[in-house]
């Protein structure tokens, strides 16, 4: 199975960077625009619909259509680990539909004094089989701008100057 990783440094503490990515805001939010994301529904572990945090067991639909080509593809995902240790988190969301044969991703959080480092690690199949096999070399390009986007952004909401300034209440706007 191939896999995809990033790490970037954060300067907010853990607490602020695990809590906006543990909501489905902190998803809209950190997604691309090009992706054309659109959060469809989310179902917490017990039923509950659009929970505050997403738990183990949460699960999530979403559409995307990069670009704004083609058709939206769905996608599903849901939340299998989540973990709160001191010093660092972690919680793995697997696609269960979805455009790729497997995704199961896994964001990390670890504490280093008053800054954080957040790592995605994605392990993942792409669809066709042996063809699928073949582009998997080439899906890094993707992946790469995607992933450089989604740090870049989780810096631009985080990043302060001191730790006792950080806010990350998150606004949302509902379109037509």
């Amino acid at each position: 199975m191939a896999t995809y990783e990033r790490s970037t440094r954060v300067r907010a503490p853990l607490e602020a960077v695990w809590d906006f990515h543990s909501r489905t805001d902190g998803l809209e939010m950190l997604t691309p625009s090009w992706m054309n994301l659109r959060v469809e529904a989310v179902i917490g572990p017990d039923g509950e619909r659009n929970p505050e945090l997403l738990e183990a067991g949460s699960e999530v639909d979403l559409s995307i259509r990069p670009f704004g080509v083609g058709l939206r593809q769905h996608w599903t995902s849901l939340i299998t680990e989540r973990e709160r240790r001191p010093g660092r988190a972690a919680f793995t969301d697997e696609m269960i539909h979805g455009p790729f044969d497997t995704w199961v991703h896994t964001h990390a959080f670890f504490a280093d004094g008053d800054e954080t480092i957040v790592r995605d690690h994605v392990e993942y199949a792409l669809p066709y089989g042996g063809l699928g096999a073949l582009a998997t070399p080439f899906s890094v390009v993707g992946f790469e701008g995607m992933f450089r986007e989604r740090h870049e952004r989780t810096t631009e909401v985080l990043e302060v100057t001191s730790p006792d300034a950080v806010d990350v209440s998150i606004e949302t706007q509902e379109g037509p």
